[in-house]
């Protein structure tokens, strides 16, 4: 069984990434779907007692928060697999702004989450970690084979 943990800021390409790859495959655990942090631990632990591939659809741009899944889903057996999204914050901010109600968030929330980011490393406990940024056809994947 597979976690995904998708990281980046807000308007980067997460949730249509996994909606476009992965929506038949993995349950997709998002924050701003579940809106707290215990209905998100109750559906991560249905997907881990299950063995249903999960996807974690959040930010997740520090250590510590990714360290929540990422302890879980070594306790369950699961390989971890980390997408790392990239966009220019001007590809940022029009993403954003095409948004509406509450899937729209104000700018500073894109540059608290670029500020705080901590690129992640494979001593984290990720068994393989994802390059993503967007291009014209799409998105440009890059498999990472040593640290980022």
């Amino acid at each position: 069984m597979e976690m995904l943990v998708l990281m980046g800021a807000p308007g980067a390409g997460k949730s249509t990434f996994l909606r476009e790859r992965f929506f038949d495959t993995h349950v997709r655990i998002n924050l701003d779907m579940l809106r707290t942090r215990h209905r998100e631990r109750a559906l991560l632990d249905a997907c881990l007692c299950t063995r249903q591939p999960v996807a974690i659809d959040n930010t997740n741009p520090t250590r510590a928060q990714r360290a929540v899944y990422l302890v879980r889903a070594r306790e369950h057996g699961f390989a971890v697999y980390g997408y790392r999204f990239h966009a220019p914050l001007d590809v940022l901010r029009e993403r954003n702004g095409l948004r509406s109600g509450k899937a729209r968030v104000p700018d500073v929330a894109i540059l608290a989450t670029l500020k705080a980011f901590e690129p992640p490393v494979f001593a984290e406990g990720f068994d393989r970690l994802f390059e993503v940024e967007p291009a014209p056809d799409g998105y440009r994947i890059t498999e990472v084979a040593d640290e980022i």
